[in-house]
């Protein structure tokens, strides 16, 4: 049995890829940060499926805690499946930041590059000795990079995930010497409790959006997660360096 590290794994599209992978025979850790019942919520769930899972918290906005989480993940791989490597890593966790460019104050900018680009970059750095070789990483980056909203709003959010894109592409290349495959996930517009349950609080925007989307609705969790398991599959054995756009088809062709 191989283990799969989800960051931000007590929600949304974190929760739905730790059931996912959960579903297909692998340990699960997944990280939380201020929603410890959905963390305990997603870990019951495998559990009464008959997997494993191992819920422990992370602020990826504070990187001083990265070794310290990186000493809880070894002695948990020890503890509960007898192992010193895991074999993949998902860096979901994150947080939605909307605003125009002009609005954009230093503090707005500085949280989305601490968590969303400088995060993902040192808990990845700080985990990679426990990485297993021939093992795989997918990042959540998001289809504002490979789809410009005409209405604007999303520069600094757009930009830290484009970082995401950058990072990697580079990745993939430094890590191929361990046969470590790095892809990214590109969601589009997908039905979560992110940006403070934005969907819910204007449902109205919803229609609009999928009028836009070829495949007539907004996505799901378990869209996302489904992508996602395959690049870490056998079956995305050959897929590195790459940014898969899972959004059914927003805005294409207009």
């Amino acid at each position: 049995m191989g283990v799969t590290i989800v960051t931000g794994g007590s929600s949304g599209i974190g929760q739905a890829t730790a059931l996912e992978i959960a579903a297909r025979g692998e340990g699960v850790i997944l990280t939380y940060n201020g929603n410890a019942q959905g963390a305990r919520d997603t870990v019951a769930t495998i559990e009464a499926r008959g997997g494993t899972a191992v819920p422990l918290r992370l602020d990826l906005g504070d990187a001083t805690r990265f070794p310290a989480f990186a000493a809880q993940v070894e002695e948990t791989l020890a503890a509960v499946w007898q192992a010193d490597t895991f074999t993949a890593l998902v860096n979901n966790a994150g947080m939605g930041g909307g605003s125009r460019f002009v609005d954009t104050t230093e503090e707005q900018f500085d949280t989305l590059v601490r968590v969303l680009f400088r995060g993902t970059f040192f808990l990845t750095q700080r985990l990679l000795p426990l990485l297993a070789d021939g093992g795989a990483i997918v990042n959540v980056a998001s289809a504002s990079v490979t789809t410009i909203e005409r209405g604007g709003g999303y520069a600094a959010y757009a930009a830290n995930k484009g970082a995401i894109v950058t990072l990697t592409q580079y990745l993939a290349v430094e890590l191929a010497e361990r046969r470590i495959r790095v892809n990214a996930i590109a969601p589009g517009s997908t039905r979560t409790l992110i940006a403070d349950n934005a969907f819910g609080k204007y449902a109205h925007l919803v229609p609009e959006i999928e009028k836009k989307t070829l495949l007539g609705r907004l996505g799901e969790p378990d869209d996302i997660a489904a992508v996602i398991a395959m690049l870490l599959s056998s079956d995305g054995r050959w897929i590195t360096g790459q940014v898969i756009e899972a959004s059914g088809g927003y805005q294409f062709g207009i």
